[in-house]
């Protein structure tokens, strides 16, 4: 079955369950672990070219084999050995052919649920690291000047911005120039003022519908908590912004759809939006895409995540007030059972 499952074609095979545009499949890795195996390679007939090969059947291959040879060389009779041999083989056969249609699996899901993001060193990932206040504010530059026309941060206020990325005034600016639907007044009717520290930030969109329509029918999601809703959360932010690609060789993207490996199907609405030099900054720092994404990535990360900070100064007192107690135990316990531990008891004989 594993052999009929493969097809030869000059120097590589492609396993003809998983031929897709991001499988051409890791063939020699297989017909190596095969032919240091003389004994299973024979067994295994018409498999000369290389095959397809996942870490888990690499791994199962040595104990197929040893499976093999030792249930034939337990037989001491001719004919009955030749029967445990063809029971043996197709145990093998079964196992090989189970592992290699997960393999199949894994990768159909792969190219299902997107390329898998790398990690990457940030700087407040360590459990005594805090956040890069500069680049948060810089990641909201990046957000007011490129996201915010189609995404929304509807669960920010502008209050949680004062101490983090801008100081009291600053925010109190920047709230001033937006316009806040409010109301009703006392004759009833829906009015508008200048924001305030109190508002969330302003929505693009007054709804969903208006969104979809606007966007050729693709909902933009709301930012705010974009780093806990994804997984592998902060990397997978960055690889998306930065992992655009033209198509491969075969491959043709539907209009409005663009290609990028890292988003589940591989086809994402939203075009290649992070460029060099498509925001500025107040501080000077050069804008490049990477630079774009990585202070955009911090942002939304910390909007995620905003007590982060507190959480571990917190949890570094806490473990500080447990030692102590423990130092405290452990005299108290020293000190109540030493005179009970250390008594001599005589027993006085009467003659």
């Amino acid at each position: 079955q594993v052999c009929d499952s493969l097809t030869a074609g000059g120097d590589e095979t492609y396993c003809l369950a998983s031929r897709s545009h991001r499988a051409p499949v890791r063939a020699r890795q297989l017909c190596d672990a095969m032919r240091s195996m003389s004994g299973l390679s024979k067994l295994i007939r018409g498999v000369s070219a290389p095959v397809s090969c996942s870490a888990e059947l690499r791994q199962a291959l040595p104990e197929a084999y040893r499976a093999l040879t030792t249930t034939a060389a337990g037989e001491q009779h001719q004919e009955s050995s030749g029967g445990s041999k063809l029971s043996a083989l197709a145990a093998a056969g079964g196992v090989l052919a189970g592992l290699f249609g997960a393999s199949v699996t894994a990768s159909a899901n792969e190219v299902g649920d997107g390329l898998h993001s790398p990690s990457y060193p940030w700087p407040h990932a360590g459990p005594l690291d805090s956040f890069d206040h500069a680049s948060i504010r810089r990641g909201h530059q990046v957000y007011q000047q490129v996201c915010a026309a189609c995404h929304s941060m509807q669960y920010l206020h502008w209050r949680q911005l004062v101490g983090v990325a801008y100081t009291e005034e600053e925010a109190k600016a920047m709230a001033f120039e937006t316009e806040v639907e409010d109301g009703p007044n006392d004759e009833g009717e829906m009015f508008t003022r200048p924001g305030r520290l109190a508002d969330k930030l302003p929505m693009p969109y007054a709804n969903e519908q208006a969104a979809r329509y606007s966007n050729g029918g693709a909902y933009p999601p709301d930012l705010t908590l974009m780093a806990s809703a994804r997984h592998n959360g902060q990397n997978y932010i960055f690889a998306l912004l930065t992992g655009y690609r033209d198509p491969p060789a075969g491959i043709t993207m539907r209009e409005g759809l663009y290609y990028n490996p890292y988003f589940p199907g591989g086809a994402i609405a939203m075009p290649k939006m992070l460029v060099d030099g498509g925001a500025e900054y107040d501080d000077g720092t050069p804008a490049s895409a990477s630079q774009q994404a990585k202070d955009i990535t911090s942002f939304l990360t910390w909007s995620s995540y905003p007590h982060q900070d507190e959480m571990r100064v917190m949890g570094i007192k806490a473990l500080l007030v447990l030692f102590a107690l423990l130092g405290f135990a452990s005299y108290s316990k020293r000190l109540k059972w030493a005179p009970i531990k250390s008594q001599r008891i005589v027993l006085d004989t009467v003659n």
